[in-house]
């Protein structure tokens, strides 16, 4: 005997009320909501432009760049984690990725047995170079390009201080292991 599709039931309507409705017409989320969606529309572009052009993504592009502008192109592990907004095993996982392909070297710190820093090859040098053309070129169409001086000046500010506010309120006294002492 052929059994009859069960009919879906509709869910029960829930009225809105509470924090959720509180937040939903809170002044000024439109702009919060907007931030993000931005955010997130563009990081993924250029995250599918750069893994299409040069089997990269955006995380690792961040990390190269980051270590490409430490000094002696070498950063502790900590400091590139709080830089690139990942944790620490986050961190390892990228520089694991990082350096099985050859563009970093994972070393330990020569003064602190405890530290370990990432230093940018010549490869992930080059890499970085023939990279950066593609990110940049997405970064002018999907945003400087959208924006008009005065928008993007405004947004400079306004990201600029929140940024500020928010920076992290212990911050690593150097970027790489102090040198050893002869």
């Amino acid at each position: 005997m052929p059994t009859t599709p069960a009919t879906p039931t509709a869910a029960p309507s829930v009225p809105v009320t509470g924090p959720v409705a509180t937040i939903a017409d809170e002044p000024g989320i439109g702009a919060w909501r907007s931030f993000l969606q931005s955010h997130a529309r563009i990081t993924r572009r250029l995250d599918e432009e750069l893994q299409a052009a040069h089997g990269l993504s955006l995380a690792e592009y961040d990390a190269l760049l980051q270590i490409a502008h430490s000094p002696g192109h070498r950063v502790r592990m900590n400091v590139l984690a709080n830089r690139v907004l990942l944790s620490r095993s986050g961190i390892t996982r990228l520089v694991d990725r990082l350096e099985a392909d050859g563009s970093v070297e994972r070393i330990a710190c020569a003064t602190d047995a405890r530290g370990q820093e990432a230093v940018l090859t010549r490869a992930g040098l080059e890499r970085l170079r023939t990279a950066g053309g593609t990110h940049l070129d997405g970064v002018r169409r999907y945003f400087l390009e959208r924006l008009g001086d005065g928008e993007r000046d405004t947004i400079e500010r306004s990201l600029g201080r929140l940024a500020g506010a928010l920076e992290p309120e212990t911050r690593p006294t150097h970027e790489g292991c102090p040198p050893a002492e002869a």
